[in-house]
């Protein structure tokens, strides 16, 4: 496996064992449509978290969060939308992004709740 797959499987992980420290339900990890795919499918009290967790070892190119651009914004609802459908869920749902800069130094997660809104 190449060194960034790697890196973004050790924060998926790593952002899986954040969410369940802070009373997370984890529905569902790498949840697959067509072309979009969501990290990590959560529920915390009655609400759906759809979270993209971003990891890199450093941010002298921008923080992980700018990486999550419009497309990555669309296909996300359009995933979470037939999830939602398949599941018969009926809540509000949420879309955050866990930010993760992972490296010699140590790990430092960033949890940016209600990240964008969806329309």
């Amino acid at each position: 496996m190449a060194e960034h797959n790697e890196l973004g499987k050790k924060g998926e992980e790593e952002a899986i064992a954040y969410l369940r420290k802070k009373g997370y339900d984890i529905l569902e990890t790498n949840y697959r449509f067509q072309n979009a795919e969501v990290d990590i499918v959560a529920r915390k009290n009655n609400l759906i978290i759809a979270v993209e967790v971003k990891t890199r070892s450093t941010a002298e190119f921008g923080d992980p969060q700018d990486a999550v651009k419009k497309k990555k914004i669309n296909l996300m609802v359009q995933a979470m939308d037939d999830y939602l459908n398949k599941n018969k869920i009926d809540l509000e749902i949420q879309f955050d992004i866990i930010a993760i800069i992972k490296n010699k130094l140590g790990t430092r997660i960033e949890h940016l709740e209600d990240a964008f809104y969806h329309f």
